[in-house]
Parts: C-alpha cells; sequence; structure tokens
C-alpha cells in the first residue's frame, strides 16, 4: 500500500467512524458479506470461552451458525505453484517465548458459521499444546457490528488484547489508534520469508505493519460440472465473454435453472469492483484519489447487469439475493455456476461432493482481475505490556503450517503461508488447483480510508438500481463515481 494512502486523524475517523464500519467487498470471513451497519449499537453474540489452559480441555465451542464477511486489492504476486513436496519443515516463524506466554488473553473476531468455529477450535488446541501457560478467551462479533464495537471500545479503552483485523478495515483501525505496529515483532521473527509481500500489503500503513496474515480469501467460480457436460460444454470460460455465453447456454427457465447466482443482495458490491478493474477503470490513484473511467465502468456493469435484465440468465430474486441465497440456489441446482471466495469450499463439497468443479476468476477486456486477500490477526492498544508475548503466540499461532492446513480443510479458507500451501494436503487435492493458480497473479483490491462505507452506501444501492430497471448502467457509473468523491474527501 502506497505510503501516501490518505488516513484520517482520529477526530476525524471518530467523526465519521458509523459511516466507516460496514464491511466491504469481499464476501468474507465467514460465509457471508458484512450487512450494513445498525445505527445503533447492537450486543454482540458471545461464544462461550475457549480457554487454552493447563488442562487437556477441548478448544471454542461453536457459536450459532450465521455468515460474515471481508473485502479485495492490488499489487500481483507469486504463490507456489499448484505441485509441489509435502511442507514439513519448522513453521512460518520461531515459537513465541514460551516462558513468557503466560496469563490470560481474549481475542475478537467474526466468526460465526460452525465450519469457521470448528477451524478455529483446530487452531486453539495446536496453541493450547505450544502455550499451557496461557488462558485464551474468545469472542465472535457479528461481522456488520465488529466495526462498531472496536470504535466504541477504542474510546472507552476496552479494546480486546488481540483481534481480526480485516483488509478493507486496517486504515481504519489504524486511524482510531486501535491496533499496534507490528512490524519489528515480524522481523525479528523472521516470519516475512513465507509470506509474499502482496500479503503484508493491505496489513501496511505509511511503512508500519499492523497485521499478521492468518489465511486468505480467494475468489473463484464453482461450477457444476454435470450440468457443463449436459450443454455441450467442455472446458471453464476463460474470459467474462465466454462465461456470460455459457451462462446464456447453460440457461434453462423451464427446469427452473439458471446459469449462474448473480449477487444483486449485501455483499454483491464486491463483484462490481472486480469487474470495474478487468474492464481497465481503476478506484483510486495511487495517493488515493478517485480515478473511475465512467466509459469503461459503465461497460463493466452493463455487460453484467444484461445477463440478468436481458438474456435472464441468473434468478429472478437476484436483486435481492446475498450469500444465503445464491449458494442455496447453488446447492439445490437451481444455478450452474456461482462466485465466491474459497471459504465456502467445506459448505457446498458436503453438499455436492464430486459434482463440483472450480475455474479462476474469467479475464475481463483489458486485463484479469482475481482479488486475493489476506485476513488478518493484530494486537491492540490496549494489551498491556505483561500480555504483550502471550498475545503474540496467539497471534503467531495462526501462521503455522498445522495451523493453516487445518484451518483449510474445515472451511476452505486458503493458507496465506506459502509453505502451508504447498503441503501434500493441499497439492494433493485438485479442487484447491484454481486457488493455487489464482494466487500466482492475485491482487489486493484498492484499501482506502473510506472504501467500506462507500461500497456499502454507495455501489450496492446503485448497482440494484440497475437490476431493478430503475436505473440505467450509465447513470451508476456517475453516481458511483460522485459517492466516491464525496467518500474520500
Amino acid at each position: 500500500m502506497s505510503d501516501t494512502t490518505k488516513r484520517f486523524n482520529r477526530r476525524q475517523f471518530v467523526a465519521g467512524a458509523a459511516a466507516l464500519s460496514a464491511a466491504a467487498v469481499l464476501a468474507a470471513c465467514g460465509s457471508d458479506a458484512a450487512t450494513a451497519v445498525p445505527a445503533a449499537t447492537a450486543a454482540p453474540t458471545k461464544a462461550p470461552a475457549a480457554a487454552a489452559t493447563t488442562a487437556p480441555a477441548a478448544a471454542a465451542t461453536t457459536a450459532p451458525a450465521a455468515a460474515a464477511t471481508t473485502a479485495p486489492a492490488a499489487a500481483a504476486t507469486t504463490a507456489p505453484a499448484t505441485g509441489g513436496t509435502a511442507a514439513t519443515t519448522a513453521p512460518a516463524a520461531p515459537a513465541a517465548n514460551s516462558a513468557k506466554a503466560v496469563g490470560a488473553i481474549n481475542y475478537w473476531h467474526h466468526f460465526t458459521s460452525d465450519t469457521e468455529m470448528t477451524g478455529m477450535e483446530r487452531v486453539i488446541a495446536g496453541f493450547k499444546t505450544k502455550y499451557p501457560m496461557v488462558t485464551l478467551t474468545q469472542e465472535n462479533i457479528p461481522n456488520a457490528n465488529f466495526m462498531q464495537k472496536v470504535t466504541a471500545a477504542t474510546q472507552a479503552k476496552t479494546l480486546p488484547d488481540t483481534l481480526m483485523i480485516s483488509a478493507d478495515r486496517v486504515n481504519d483501525m489504524v486511524a482510531m489508534g486501535a491496533v499496534r505496529d507490528l512490524s519489528d515483532r515480524i522481523t525479528a521473527a523472521g516470519m516475512r520469508k513465507n509470506f509474499p509481500d502482496n500479503r503484508w500489503q493491505a496489513g501496511t500503513v505509511n511503512g508500519k505493519t499492523y497485521g499478521v496474515p492468518a489465511f486468505m480469501f480467494v475468489n473463484w467460480v464453482y461450477y457444476r460440472m454435470d450440468y457443463f457436460k449436459d450443454a455441450g460444454i467442455t472446458a471453464p470460460p476463460k474470459t467474462w465473454a465466454e462465461f456470460g455465453d455459457m451462462a446464456i447456454k447453460l440457461t434453462d427457465p423451464s427446469k427452473n435453472r439458471y446459469g449462474f447466482g448473480l449477487r444483486g443482495g449485501d455483499g454483491g458490491e464486491g463483484w462490481i469492483s472486480t469487474l470495474m478493474r478487468a474492464w481497465g477503470s481503476p478506484i483510486v490513484d495511487d495517493k488515493g484519489k478517485p480515478a473511475i473511467d465512467i466509459a469503461k465502468t459503465t461497460d463493466a456493469i452493463k455487460f453484467y447487469t444484461d445477463l440478468f435484465t436481458k438474456s435472464k440468465a441468473a434468478p429472478p430474486s437476484a436483486p435481492n439475493d446475498s450469500y444465503a441465497q445464491i449458494m442455496t440456489a447453488f446447492k439445490t441446482g437451481q444455478t450452474a455456476m456461482v462466485m465466491h471466495h474459497t471459504g465456502s469450499l467445506k459448505e457446498v463439497r458436503d453438499v455436492l461432493g464430486d459434482k463440483i468443479g472450480t475455474f479462476p476468476l474469467p479475464a475481463g477486456p483489458v486485463t484479469r482481475i482475481t482479488d486475493v486477500t489476506p485476513q488478518y490477526n493484530g494486537i491492540s492498544t490496549g494489551t498491556k505490556d505483561d500480555k504483550l508475548e502471550a498475545a503474540w503466540a496467539w497471534v503467531s499461532q495462526w501462521t503455522e503450517v498445522d495451523a493453516e492446513v487445518a484451518l483449510l480443510q474445515e472451511t476452505g479458507y486458503f493458507p496465506a503461508n506459502t509453505a502451508a500451501g504447498m503441503d501434500a494436503k493441499v497439492t494433493g487435492d485438485k479442487i484447491y488447483a484454481a486457488a493455487s493458480e489464482s494466487l500466482g497473479y492475485g491482487t489486493i483490491a484498492p484499501q482506502f480510508v473510506g472504501n467500506a462505507g462507500w461500497q456499502k452506501q454507495t455501489v450496492l444501492p446503485a448497482f440494484q438500481k440497475v437490476l431493478l430497471g430503475q436505473s440505467t448502467p450509465a447513470q451508476c457509473a456517475e453516481e458511483m463515481a460522485a459517492g466516491l468523491k464525496k467518500a474520500t474527501a
């Protein structure tokens, strides 16, 4: 991220906190994208504490299932090839000092689904083994309320010791003074060696790194291999134009079957950002200033919305469909393709088994955009000095090969650590090939203060109006550009 990225000072941030607290682009931490933040602070949902103690107790208990989110970006990197030998070497970074890692710490996160909670239980189990003198209490907060909770806790000086940091929220958390600079600890641990530079990019502001990569959101497409075969389609699409043609060919209203599940409801705004850039329009320049190309954005929106408004290649419910609806439609056979990230793999695979395949996002007319977004963990500014070693131990645990592979197996969240990406459990399963390929050229979506609010408050409603026939693609592009100018003013 450019050191010139625009930032608010703390007073400016607090004044605009409500607008900035919405989640953005990627349908992320959890299966779903965050919903809009309510006007009043909602009480967080608590999962029972998962303590890392000397007792051999089980890890975290499962919280009620619900979806959550995150968001996307801009700098290509090199990832390990799909093939490779198993990673049997040491973890990503030296373990924290177990003698000093003592005491009780807490962790705020927005995992809510059963698969996410199970994955975290496995991470906690490994942590308990390595650091028996640390007691960890975890609390899950619905993603839609997460930034409200962090903002209020920052002002009240009641922050947790450790917390999850989504890529689109790093700037906001830094601006309000909620998270610690971890640069020196990361360097001292030698942690960067197994993480390409772009894994740190979104977690770094003005040269200081505030988040440790825990896992990756890798956008891809699920498809029904049996439907493709029935339609005479022998290979997945390579371009968005081919994708559109296939979506139309796969549509058969008489069977209540549609080419793809278009996400026009909550979380759908992220795909607009992807398509804009694939058609050649930037969102902001390297100084965080608005840089939308109206003509190219219009073309991207027209292509995408025409598949619904003209070709009828998506279900009639598309303008209101969010995560739950698009995934239910895919799992029940109503749609032949659906776009999401790897975090929903286990859920989809448990239902459809070997009927599904995956492929990378297609290339646009100008470039190929696939967002590969790190999810970070960090240490808050409220953590007392005598808890820092225990907090660092917990944050570091997520980078271990065993922890990252375990989380992948339970959720589909792809490893951020390249050593974990070369583990035999990853390279030996062909379903992951599309994600491994995408990591080779994937980018981190533009991150700037005001991004989350702009996505949720401007992009989504403007997009929905086109789907509903209340606006045109050109008007949508103009509305998005005007909203971006206000969001970054």
